[in-house]
């Protein structure tokens, strides 16, 4: 039978990485986007020529509205993973932040992931063993000025992954987190060289993660070859915050 993975935020540059390595390890895939349905659908047509044995789909929901995790299960069929990594920013100072990015950042990272899940928890115990991962935040851990609310949501996604591990171990359920310090993304664009260095400098690594370095743990939490781990939040991050 053929395993799928549900990947939240497929149309991200780390989720777009993530997708490549999972369908390199043999998952079919079920690639989520909110908005951006060119790109989603320019990594489907990629992977079908790779993988033709395996197969693709696109499904769609918003994860800022309180119906996104209906959206998006209702679009779910055999499933034995899934991985979230879609997500949303805000910069500023915590008293000039508006309340309604407060609640998006909420439904975006914590409301939708947990009732999607519940959702389909089910799917999920149809198989011996079955596998859900968050990509947290290194400012989940560590906490970030001017991100107060965003690291406040990878705070509590942390808190989730620990608490429902336990909860859905005797089902075979195996839960963890990601949480990545800089990664090399489009999003980091915006640094200038001198930006860039006085945070290299901070990394012991000396360097920026690539999405590749995300995509590996992820498809080693997926593989089979760590099920022993559940409940854990993995630092991926250069030995930036230990």
């Amino acid at each position: 039978m053929k395993k799928f993975a549900l990947v939240c935020g497929a149309s991200g540059e780390i989720g777009q990485s993530i997708c490549r390595k999972l369908a390199e390890d043999g998952w079919s895939l079920y690639l989520h986007y909110n908005a951006n349905r060119q790109t989603v659908q320019m990594l489907l047509e990629q992977l079908v020529v790779c993988y033709p044995k395996q197969e693709f789909l696109i499904v769609q929901a918003d994860f800022s509205l309180d119906d996104g995790a209906q959206t998006l299960a209702s679009q779910i069929f055999s499933l034995q993973a899934i991985l979230f990594a879609n997500g949303h920013a805000y910069y500023g100072l915590l008293e000039d932040t508006p309340v309604n990015e407060m609640a998006k950042l909420w439904k975006v990272h914590v409301q939708n992931p947990m009732q999607t899940t519940a959702l389909l928890a089910s799917k999920l115990r149809a198989n011996p063993s079955s596998y859900i991962l968050l990509i947290g935040s290194i400012w989940g851990d560590a906490g970030a000025a001017g991100e107060v609310v965003y690291s406040a949501v990878k705070g509590a996604q942390h808190s989730f992954v620990k608490a429902y591990a336990q909860e859905a171990a005797y089902n075979g359920i195996r839960i963890n987190g990601i949480a990545p310090g800089i990664i090399d993304t489009k999003m980091n664009a915006v640094l200038d060289e001198q930006e860039r260095t006085e945070i290299v400098d901070q990394i012991p690594l000396q360097a920026f993660g690539k999405t590749e370095d995300i995509a590996n743990m992820v498809a080693f939490l997926f593989s089979g070859k760590a099920d022993y781990v559940t409940g854990q939040i993995v630092r991926v991050n250069g030995g930036w915050y230990i």
